[in-house]
Protein backbone atom coordinates (compact mmCIF):
# COMPACT_ATOMS: atom_id res chain seq x y z
CA UNK A 1 0.00 0.00 0.00
CA UNK A 2 1.23 3.65 -0.58
CA UNK A 3 0.45 6.53 0.85
CA UNK A 4 -2.37 8.21 -1.27
CA UNK A 5 -3.96 5.09 -1.24
CA UNK A 6 -3.74 4.44 2.20
CA UNK A 7 -5.40 8.26 2.18
CA UNK A 8 -7.97 7.42 0.44
CA UNK A 9 -8.98 4.12 2.09
CA UNK A 10 -8.32 6.36 5.43
CA UNK A 11 -10.95 8.91 4.34
CA UNK A 12 -13.21 5.80 3.91
CA UNK A 13 -12.87 4.49 7.46
CA UNK A 14 -9.95 1.85 7.04
CA UNK A 15 -8.39 0.98 10.15
CA UNK A 16 -5.84 -1.27 7.76
CA UNK A 17 -4.59 2.22 6.08
CA UNK A 18 -4.94 4.31 9.62
CA UNK A 19 -2.44 1.27 10.92
CA UNK A 20 -0.11 1.83 7.83
CA UNK A 21 -0.40 5.47 7.91
CA UNK A 22 0.71 5.45 12.02
CA UNK A 23 3.44 2.73 11.47
CA UNK A 24 4.89 5.19 8.33
CA UNK A 25 4.66 8.44 10.47
CA UNK A 26 4.89 7.77 14.27
CA UNK A 27 8.66 8.23 14.32
CA UNK A 28 8.91 11.19 12.56
CA UNK A 29 6.24 12.77 14.54
CA UNK A 30 7.61 11.71 17.86
CA UNK A 31 11.09 13.19 16.71
CA UNK A 32 9.67 16.46 16.39
CA UNK A 33 7.71 16.75 19.58
CA UNK A 34 10.75 15.71 21.17
CA UNK A 35 12.43 19.35 19.51
CA UNK A 36 9.66 21.13 21.61
CA UNK A 37 8.67 18.62 24.23
CA UNK A 38 11.21 17.35 27.08
CA UNK A 39 9.51 14.78 28.47
CA UNK A 40 9.24 11.22 26.89
CA UNK A 41 5.89 10.41 28.06
CA UNK A 42 4.68 14.09 27.24
CA UNK A 43 5.84 13.35 23.93
CA UNK A 44 4.10 10.15 23.08
CA UNK A 45 1.09 11.56 24.16
CA UNK A 46 1.14 14.42 21.87
CA UNK A 47 1.80 11.78 19.44
CA UNK A 48 -1.38 9.98 20.23
CA UNK A 49 -3.42 13.30 20.44
CA UNK A 50 -1.96 13.90 16.60
CA UNK A 51 -3.39 10.37 15.43
CA UNK A 52 -6.53 10.88 17.24
CA UNK A 53 -6.85 14.27 15.45
CA UNK A 54 -6.08 12.39 12.01
CA UNK A 55 -8.54 9.81 12.59
CA UNK A 56 -11.09 12.17 13.34
CA UNK A 57 -10.47 14.66 10.33
CA UNK A 58 -10.08 11.87 8.18
CA UNK A 59 -12.65 13.17 5.92
CA UNK A 60 -11.05 16.25 5.06
CA UNK A 61 -7.85 14.53 3.58
CA UNK A 62 -6.39 15.05 0.35
CA UNK A 63 -4.64 12.58 -1.25
CA UNK A 64 -2.96 14.69 -3.26
CA UNK A 65 -1.35 17.36 -0.86
CA UNK A 66 1.28 17.01 1.47
CA UNK A 67 0.18 14.50 3.75
CA UNK A 68 3.57 14.96 5.80
CA UNK A 69 2.88 18.31 6.18
CA UNK A 70 -0.72 17.92 7.46
CA UNK A 71 0.64 15.61 10.45
CA UNK A 72 3.46 18.30 11.23
CA UNK A 73 1.03 21.20 11.55
CA UNK A 74 -1.42 19.03 13.49
CA UNK A 75 1.71 18.41 15.92
CA UNK A 76 2.65 21.75 16.01
CA UNK A 77 -0.39 23.13 16.72
CA UNK A 78 -0.72 20.59 19.57
CA UNK A 79 2.53 21.16 21.41
CA UNK A 80 1.70 24.84 21.28
CA UNK A 81 -1.51 24.11 22.84
CA UNK A 82 0.43 22.46 25.59
CA UNK A 83 2.59 25.04 26.22
CA UNK A 84 -0.50 27.63 26.01
CA UNK A 85 -2.16 25.04 29.05
CA UNK A 86 1.39 25.06 30.71
CA UNK A 87 1.33 28.47 31.13
CA UNK A 88 -2.27 29.06 31.88
CA UNK A 89 -1.60 26.98 34.68
CA UNK A 90 1.24 28.64 35.88
CA UNK A 91 -0.99 32.29 35.94
CA UNK A 92 -3.40 30.38 37.61
CA UNK A 93 -1.05 29.48 40.40
CA UNK A 94 0.33 32.84 40.62
CA UNK A 95 -3.31 33.98 41.05
CA UNK A 96 -3.84 31.63 43.47
CA UNK A 97 -0.56 32.87 45.42
CA UNK A 98 -2.12 36.49 45.40
CA UNK A 99 -5.08 35.76 46.26
CA UNK A 100 -3.94 34.28 49.60
CA UNK A 101 -2.05 36.78 50.49
CA UNK A 102 -2.52 40.53 49.12
CA UNK A 103 0.06 41.65 51.57
CA UNK A 104 2.70 40.46 49.47
CA UNK A 105 1.89 41.60 45.90
CA UNK A 106 4.94 42.76 45.18
CA UNK A 107 6.70 39.60 45.34
CA UNK A 108 3.73 37.47 43.63
CA UNK A 109 4.27 40.52 40.69
CA UNK A 110 8.40 38.83 41.15
CA UNK A 111 7.71 35.12 40.64
CA UNK A 112 5.09 35.55 38.30
CA UNK A 113 7.30 37.62 35.68
CA UNK A 114 10.61 34.87 36.81
CA UNK A 115 7.97 32.32 35.52
CA UNK A 116 7.65 34.00 32.19
CA UNK A 117 11.16 34.74 31.95
CA UNK A 118 11.89 31.38 32.47
CA UNK A 119 9.14 29.85 29.90
CA UNK A 120 10.73 32.35 27.48
CA UNK A 121 14.22 31.18 28.30
CA UNK A 122 12.99 27.60 27.98
CA UNK A 123 11.34 28.34 24.52
CA UNK A 124 14.31 30.07 23.34
CA UNK A 125 16.31 27.24 24.52
CA UNK A 126 14.21 24.78 22.37
CA UNK A 127 14.09 27.73 19.10
CA UNK A 128 17.79 27.47 19.49
CA UNK A 129 18.56 23.52 19.27
CA UNK A 130 16.00 23.11 16.65
CA UNK A 131 18.27 25.11 14.60
CA UNK A 132 20.74 23.60 12.10
CA UNK A 133 23.84 22.05 13.95
CA UNK A 134 26.08 24.96 12.08
CA UNK A 135 23.73 27.64 11.79
CA UNK A 136 23.26 26.91 15.70
CA UNK A 137 27.04 26.26 16.01
CA UNK A 138 27.58 30.20 14.28
CA UNK A 139 24.48 31.63 16.53
CA UNK A 140 26.26 30.48 19.91
CA UNK A 141 29.37 31.69 19.11
CA UNK A 142 28.31 34.75 18.41
CA UNK A 143 25.74 34.95 21.47
CA UNK A 144 27.35 32.96 23.65
CA UNK A 145 31.17 33.42 23.48
CA UNK A 146 30.47 37.06 22.08
CA UNK A 147 32.76 36.15 19.09
CA UNK A 148 32.32 38.95 16.09
CA UNK A 149 31.41 38.07 12.96
CA UNK A 150 35.06 37.75 11.69
CA UNK A 151 36.41 35.92 14.94
CA UNK A 152 33.74 33.39 13.98
CA UNK A 153 34.42 33.16 10.23
CA UNK A 154 38.35 32.65 10.99
CA UNK A 155 37.65 29.78 13.64
CA UNK A 156 35.37 28.11 11.47
CA UNK A 157 37.14 28.73 7.96
CA UNK A 158 33.95 30.05 6.63
CA UNK A 159 33.27 33.89 5.04
CA UNK A 160 32.06 36.45 7.28
CA UNK A 161 29.09 36.75 4.66
CA UNK A 162 28.26 33.22 5.37
CA UNK A 163 28.55 34.20 9.21
CA UNK A 164 25.89 37.32 8.64
CA UNK A 165 23.84 35.08 6.51
CA UNK A 166 23.90 32.27 9.21
CA UNK A 167 23.34 34.77 12.39
CA UNK A 168 20.39 36.80 10.34
CA UNK A 169 18.39 33.76 9.52
CA UNK A 170 19.02 32.23 12.95
CA UNK A 171 17.25 35.25 14.02
CA UNK A 172 14.59 35.91 12.05
CA UNK A 173 13.42 32.28 13.22
CA UNK A 174 13.76 33.19 17.02
CA UNK A 175 12.04 36.45 16.41
CA UNK A 176 9.06 35.14 14.07
CA UNK A 177 8.90 31.43 16.44
CA UNK A 178 8.92 33.99 19.65
CA UNK A 179 6.05 36.03 18.02
CA UNK A 180 4.02 33.35 17.43
CA UNK A 181 4.28 31.84 21.55
CA UNK A 182 3.13 35.42 22.24
CA UNK A 183 0.45 35.69 20.18
CA UNK A 184 -0.49 31.90 21.44
CA UNK A 185 -0.65 33.55 24.93
CA UNK A 186 -2.11 36.31 24.08
CA UNK A 187 -5.10 34.13 23.33
CA UNK A 188 -5.17 32.40 27.25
Amino acid sequence: MNEKEAILQLKNGSHEAFSFLYQQYWNAMYNFTRLYINSIDDSKEIVQQVFIKLWESRALLKEDENFKGFLFIITRNIVFNSFKRSFNENSYKISALRAFSETNIEAFYEIEEDIYANELKEYLQLLINALPPRQKEIFLLSREENLSYQEIADKLGISIKTVEHSISKSLKYLKSNVKLMFIFFAFC
